[in-house]
Parts: structure tokens; C-alpha cells; sequence
């Protein structure tokens, strides 16, 4: 699991671990990586750790986490609103983590695993159409979902499988400052979402929850003269 610590990862992990899986979790923070660590060891999980900044050292990582029956990616960044729109090296580095990183990640991951494995990629609903509030990273999830889909059509002869799985809002810590709506989910909502697609062997793109299918639908139909004048 790569970006093991996010609420979302966590989620899936406690029903892996509950079921008896053997995890690798990697993460950038120590102590919180543990803490998850812990955790899911009560649950019934075998569990190892590798402490690793998925922005750094993509072949060293690689090089470590083998060939494992299911990759879980998890690592993203929404960005500071105060400065994602007016400091370009704030924006290039949701991009870098959003998009750069795993799209080198997983070129030097994929070749290595087994048929039959599956990669699930964490992407959103913002990339579907750009908004004004979440220009970067609207950017960045569209850019990983075009990468995703030419993942998957590689590797399809590999009878590897290739997950991008697109949650709309979610209440984690990466959206604490947003105020809170019906249209979002828990973290164990997603986490499920993910789990069962993993388990049904879907190799496609999976909206989370999946009515968020339907409103990007419409999103995407708006005229170009209606949306621009929307303030969401």
C-alpha cells in the first residue's frame, strides 16, 4: 500500500487485515506509519513497514516492494487554497505528487507483477472537468486518469488489472477546512468501495460512491458558457 497512512488506505487495510492479508505499508511519516501499523495488527493482519517519500526514488522503492497480487496508491495532496492558484511551485508539487510520482512509480512497478494482480489507483471526480476552486489538482487527477487508462490497455494482455478509482468528497483530513455536505462519504465508505472492486476483479474506471458517475454525467454535459459562471 502505497501512501499507507491516508484515511482512505487505512480504511482498506483494516478489512484486509481483518480477513488475515499480509500488508506492506509504505509512508513518509514514521510515527504514523506505527500507529496504522499497530492497528491493523490487532486486526489480524501480518504486517511490514517501509518509511519511504513516494517523491523521492521511485527504483529504490520499486526495488523493495517486490511483486505484490495488489497494489493500493493512495498518495495525493489537495494543496493550500491560498496558494495553489498564485504560487507555481506550490502547483508543480500537487502535480509531482499527484501525478509525476505515480506515474514513475508504476512504469518501473507494473512490468513486475504476476497475473492476475491488480493496481488500484486513487484518483478523484475532479479530474473529470476543471474547476476553478481545484485547478491543480483537477489537473493532476485528470492527467493520472489518462495515464491509468493507457496502463490498463498495456497491460491487459499481462492479465494485470488496472483500478482508477474516483471517490467524490470524502471527509478526511485532506478536507477539514471544507464544509460538510451530504454529497460526502467516510473514509470506511471508500475503503469498502475499494475493496469490493478489488475482489469483484473489475479492471476499469469506478466511481466512489457510484452515483458520483451520474453527477459527473452532468457536470460534463453543462455548456462551456453555463459552467464558467458556476461557483462550485
Amino acid at each position: 500500500m502505497l501512501g499507507a497512512t491516508s484515511a482512505i488506505a487505512e480504511a482498506a487495510a483494516r478489512i484486509w487485515s481483518e480477513r488475515g492479508e499480509e500488508l506492506l505499508l509504505v509512508a513518509r511519516d514514521p510515527q504514523k506509519l506505527a500507529a496504522v501499523a499497530d492497528d491493523l495488527r490487532t486486526r489480524g493482519g501480518t504486517v511490514a513497514t517501509l518509511v519511504h517519500d513516494l517523491n523521492e526514488d521511485a527504483a529504490g522503492l520499486v526495488a523493495q516492494v517486490g511483486a505484490p497480487d495488489v497494489v493500493l496508491l493512495a498518495q495525493g495532496m489537495l494543496g493550500d487554497p491560498n496558494r495553489r492558484d498564485r504560487d507555481p511551485d506550490h502547483a508543480e508539487l500537487i502535480l509531482r505528487t499527484n501525478l509525476v510520482s505515480p506515474l514513475r512509480l508504476l512504469t518501473l512497478l507494473a512490468p513486475a507483477l504476476p497475473a492476475g494482480a491488480c493496481i488500484a489507483a486513487l484518483s478523484s471526480v475532479a479530474g473529470d472537468r476543471g474547476r476553478a476552486k481545484v485547478g491543480p489538482y483537477g489537473a493532476s487527477k485528470a492527467g493520472l486518469d489518462s495515464f491509468l487508462s493507457a496502463l490498463r490497455q498495456r497491460l491487459q494482455a499481462s492479465g494485470v488489472r488496472v483500478l482508477a478509482l474516483k471517490p467524490g468528497f470524502v471527509d478526511t483530513p485532506m478536507t477539514a477546512a471544507l464544509p460538510k455536505t451530504a454529497l460526502f462519504a467516510s473514509p470506511a465508505q471508500i475503503g469498502g468501495g475499494i475493496v469490493r472492486a478489488v475482489d469483484a476483479g473489475r479492471d476499469a474506471v469506478v466511481y466512489l460512491p457510484w452515483w458520483w458517475r451520474l453527477i459527473m454525467l452532468a457536470i460534463k454535459a453543462l455548456p462551456e458558457r453555463v459552467f464558467k459562471r458556476l461557483k462550485f
